[in-house]
């Protein structure tokens, strides 16, 4: 989420931290000075053929569907580097299970800034990520955020680039609109089966200072102009957003929804506003993109980690009410509290897994046909709390860890279009989702219990997620 800078390290992202728009004027003149010809800007490792195709572009398992099941985003660190054949390994273990979608932005989380000088690319990171999700046999996902500096009041340059949080997260200027989707347009020729594009993320940057409340207008003008731009390459290719933070909040704060609420918290009412001006205005979408957490804004688990997971449900049938049933996807999607470097260690293994398993449940009951796991993974080490596999660096890296036997067996039992079915289950601590084929268990508690679920009697320990053949 905006709670993740360029890696999984940053601090929080809080609405008090996003910048203005002051001096914006200056630094224009200053952008203007550094891209005239012969001033010196270095444009050491870049090139002019941006929209090149890059490698072998694969027939992706849903190349034509908007819809394309549970995957994972990628983050600074991800299995596309690292010893040989660690990479190789989750590449195999990956495609031998059919497939996991996957997400890269175009600048931040792993790549580098993609056009550090206007009509100069580098796409070197970028391509090592797409390259990586080609060789695993899935579908691959783009989000086009962040901007590059010149764009956003800052200096043109290869040397340039000021990967701070708050630089990152800040937007295109208006008059940079154009240029943003022209960058979109050069990443979609690169990569032409990339068909699946999320614009920007999380309305990083669109917050109006002045009125307490989301730009949603500029939003929805960068959205529309890169959409646009995006289906005249290429008309089958697909859009989404707006990729808004469906943060909830006490029910007794100021900006509580009254409208939208449950034990878990009420929504805070400027994101039903920003939501509901993108949907009235935008010029077409073919999925509908959130992200958010379970916990409140304060990180209030409401009234306990699994009901909590409760919201995810209750959010996802809004959202899909509001947009006439556009396929739904959570971009991003958290359980558990992050501490003040945004890492999520307070938690055993066994009782993430199991809280996690219990929001991918919510999710699905919600509506939602797509979800992606923000993926924390380490560069180095053996420890690596909520990854899906140890570090790909040194001997015996990427190995699956009990994060991604959740994924990826959820992935393939409810894939888009699985017809749910009710199943009878006598102790309400148990959280089930089924098919006519296959039952999902969760025990919340943290001891063992004893449940009958569907006529049979299930033993289940300390936070067990177990699969039920039927």
């Amino acid at each position: 989420m905006g709670r993740h800078g360029w890696n999984s390290g940053a601090r929080r992202w809080r609405l008090t931290a996003l910048l203005g728009v002051g001096a914006v004027a200056l630094a224009l003149v200053v952008t203007l000075l550094n891209t005239f010809p012969g001033n010196g800007v270095n444009t050491d490792g870049t090139s002019r053929d941006g929209d090149k195709v890059h490698g072998n572009p694969t027939a992706t398992p849903d190349a034509t569907d908007p819809e394309v099941g549970w995957g994972f985003t990628h983050t600074q660190h991800s299995a596309d580097e690292g010893a040989a054949a660690a990479v190789k390994g989750v590449e195999g273990r990956i495609a031998d299970a059919g497939g996991l979608p996957q997400i890269q932005h175009i600048m931040g989380w792993g790549a580098d800034n993609p056009e550090p000088v206007e009509g100069r690319y580098d796409f070197e990171a970028m391509d090592r990520r797409i390259d990586f999700v080609r060789a695993s046999g899935s579908t691959p996902v783009v989000t086009l955020c962040c901007a590059p500096d010149w764009m956003k009041g800052g200096k043109a340059g290869v040397d340039n680039t000021n990967w701070s949080q708050a630089a990152l997260e800040t937007a295109p200027e208006p008059e940079h609109f154009d240029d943003f989707a022209a960058l979109a347009v050069t990443v979609a020729k690169r990569y032409p089966d990339v068909r699946h594009f999320i614009v920007w993320n999380e309305f990083k940057g669109f917050w109006n200072d002045a009125e307490g409340r989301w730009d949603y207008e500029g939003y929805t003008r960068l959205y529309n102009l890169v959409r646009k731009a995006l289906k005249k390459v290429n008309p089958e290719i697909m859009v989404g957003g707006p990729y808004l933070v469906m943060d909830s909040v006490d029910p007794r704060a100021e900006e509580a929804s009254t409208a939208l609420k449950g034990p878990w918290g009420a929504m805070d009412q400027r994101t039903i506003d920003a939501f509901e001006y993108w949907n009235r205005h935008k010029t077409g979408a073919d999925f509908v993109v959130v992200d958010g957490s379970s916990y409140t804004r304060d990180d209030e688990l409401l009234p306990d980690e699994f009901t909590a997971t409760d919201k995810f449900t209750a959010v996802s049938r809004w959202v899909r009410e509001q947009t006439g049933d556009l396929p739904l996807w959570w971009a991003e999607y958290y359980v558990e509290p992050a501490d003040g470097n945004d890492d999520r260690k307070g938690w055993s293994e066994a009782r993430r897994v199991a809280v996690q398993a219990a929001g991918m449940v919510a999710l699905a009951k919600g509506g939602a046909s797509s979800a992606f796991y923000w993926n924390p993974e380490e560069e180095k080490g053996t420890e690596c709390a909520g990854c899906l596999w140890t570090p790909t660096y040194g001997a015996g890296g990427g190995e699956k860890l009990p994060m991604y036997d959740l994924l990826a067996r959820f992935g393939k039992e409810f894939r888009p279009g699985t017809e749910y079915t009710k199943v009878s289950v006598d102790k309400p601590d148990v959280r089930v989702l089924a098919t006519d084929k296959v039952i999902l268990a969760v025990n919340t508690l943290d001891r063992q219990t004893s449940v009958k679920i569907d006529g049979e009697k299930v033993e289940l320990q300390a936070y067990e997620v177990k699969w039920l053949k039927r």
